[in-house]
C-alpha cells in the first residue's frame, strides 16, 4: 500500500475520458502515490459504490480512503497533498499561506473561466455560441500565458521549478485540449501568441509522471467525435 500519513486502501473511482479525474491521476503520479485501486466507471450505469459515495453529484472523481470518500476533483488534489505528505514526496501547494492562496486563485479561474468557456466552445448549440466560446478559451489561456510570467516568474512550471497544483489542475485539461486541436485543424494554445504557456505544455506533457496516466490523444478523438454523433 503506498506510504503516507493514513496510508490504508485507496481507491480512486473514475471514467478515463474525464478531465477531472485526470487531474486526480496526474496528481497521485507526481506525488509518486502508485499502490491504489482504480474503479472504472460507466455513466449510463453508475455503481452503488459511486452513488453512496457521492450522494450530492453522483459523479466522478472519487478518492477513497480508508473507506472514507473525498469528492471534486481540487478537493481531491488538495487532501492527497496534506494525506500524503513527507517521505521524500514533493509538495503540491506551496508552504507559504499566501502563495497557497495564490495557487488557488489560479486554480479557480482555470475552473470558473476557462473550463467553462472549453464546454461552451465544444458543446453549445449553436456555431455563435461555439464562436464565442473560443474567443472566450483564447483570453482565458493568454491570462495563464501571463501569469507564468508574472506569477511563476519565468519559472517552468506554475509551482516554480517542479510542477505544483495549478499545474495538475490546468494540466488535466491538457489531453482535451490537443484531442480538440485534431478535430478542429487549430492549435488551443498557440505558440505565437501565447508562447511561455505553449513552451509548459511541452515541458509538463513530457515529464514522466504525466505521460505515465494521460490518456492517448487519438482515443480521446474518436470518444469525442461519438458524442456528436
Amino acid at each position: 500500500m503506498a506510504a503516507g500519513a493514513g496510508g490504508d486502501d485507496l481507491k480512486l473511482l473514475g471514467m478515463w475520458a474525464s478531465p477531472a479525474v485526470l487531474r486526480v491521476r496526474l496528481a497521485l503520479s507526481i506525488k509518486g502515490v502508485s499502490s491504489y485501486e482504480y474503479q472504472e466507471e460507466d455513466f449510463d450505469n453508475k455503481s452503488e459504490l459511486l452513488l453512496r459515495s457521492n450522494p450530492v453529484h453522483k459523479m466522478v472523481p472519487v478518492l477513497i480512503h480508508a473507506g472514507k470518500p473525498v469528492c471534486e476533483s481540487t478537493v481531491i488534489i488538495q487532501y492527497l497533498d496534506e494525506a500524503f505528505a513527507g517521505d521524500g514526496r514533493p509538495a503540491l501547494l506551496p508552504a507559504d499561506p499566501y502563495e497557497r492562496a495564490v495557487a488557488r486563485f489560479w486554480a479557480a479561474f482555470i475552473d470558473d473561466t476557462l473550463l467553462k468557456a472549453m464546454y461552451q466552445a465544444s458543446w453549445s448549440k449553436t456555431e455563435e455560441e461555439k464562436v464565442e466560446g473560443k474567443k472566450k478559451v483564447a483570453a482565458a489561456l493568454k491570462t495563464l500565458d501571463g501569469a507564468l510570467r508574472d506569477v511563476a516568474g519565468g519559472k517552468p512550471f506554475f509551482g516554480g521549478d517542479a510542477p505544483g497544483y495549478v499545474d495538475t489542475v490546468l494540466g488535466g485539461l491538457l489531453a482535451w485540449a490537443r484531442s480538440m486541436d485534431v478535430i478542429n485543424g487549430v492549435k488551443t494554445i498557440d505558440p505565437v501568441t501565447m508562447p511561455l504557456l505553449a513552451a509548459w505544455a511541452d515541458r509538463f506533457g513530457a515529464l514522466d509522471a504525466v505521460e505515465a496516466v494521460t490518456p492517448d490523444v487519438n482515443r480521446l478523438v474518436e470518444f469525442s467525435l461519438s458524442l456528436t454523433t
